[in-house]
């Protein structure tokens, strides 16, 4: 009887230590970072090393508003000079300078391990560009020569227009990763949308900073950028750990 009494006593023991035990587990709390991120575009500093026509840098940040919503922006300078055609059919050599600033919010989708702090985001800017476009020389087209109808170039003194601004949407998606403590590598793929431009039926707009090429057949615009940053943390909040996200997704 009393073997009998000294099982049902461990049982009953062990039952409720399993049961504090999870519900210790369910009440973990881990202090997620608020704060804010600041980093560089490292491949428009890189381009501007290996590419004598183009000069360039971005700076990217983002604070943390909610657990998965963060206020995002970049600032940036470009300069760079192109030839608008391909060989002898060459039109115009020009250099687009200037610079922008793009402000919006990005969300992350991605659920973290517990203690995790990756991201891969969605997101939308807003985008101003204020730059000048510089018509170096331009070329038409000589019909009066027989035997060879081609592009001759028209030497010209470097003509200047400046004062010129537009305005774009962007959509986002991207990732970060902490590479080390605070330290993150990420990347961004961009979709623009162009919404005004301002440009003289003298000299159209071939390149603005920030949006890249434009075409006269389309309003989109394509960029990216590779950025390293650093994540100041300002304060912290406390997030209850679920039970699942201990574990990869299967």
């Amino acid at each position: 009887m009393f073997k009998y009494f000294i099982n049902i006593l461990i049982f009953l023991v062990s039952f409720c230590c399993l049961a504090q035990t999870n519900k210790t587990k369910d009440s973990v709390e881990y202090k997620q970072k608020y704060g804010i991120r600041v980093g560089v575009d490292l491949s428009r500093i890189v381009l501007s090393v290996i590419d004598d026509d183009y000069n360039g840098i971005e700076l990217a940040a983002d604070y943390r508003l909610k657990e998965n919503l963060f206020i995002a922006g970049e600032l940036g300078d470009e300069t760079r000079t192109d030839t608008e055609g391909i060989g002898s059919s060459a039109l115009y050599n020009y250099t687009a300078s200037g610079n922008y600033l793009k402000l919006g919010v990005d969300y992350n989708t991605y659920n973290n391990w517990f203690g995790e702090q990756n991201f891969i985001t969605i997101g939308g800017r807003f985008a101003y560009s204020s730059f000048s476009q510089t018509l170096n020389s331009f070329s038409i087209f000589n019909s009066n020569r027989f035997f060879n109808e081609d592009f001759v170039e028209i030497a010209t003194s470097p003509e200047e227009f400046d004062g010129r601004t537009a305005t774009w949407l962007e959509f986002v998606a991207g990732f970060k990763t902490e590479i080390f403590t605070n330290i993150y590598m990420g990347a961004t793929l961009r979709i623009g949308f162009l919404i005004t431009e301002s440009e003289e039926e003298q000299f159209s707009n071939l390149w603005i900073p920030g949006f890249n090429n434009v075409n006269d057949n389309s309003r989109f615009g394509i960029g990216y950028n590779y950025t390293i940053s650093y994540f100041l943390p300002l304060y912290k909040k406390a997030k209850k750990k679920r039970e699942n996200q201990n574990k990869p997704k299967q």
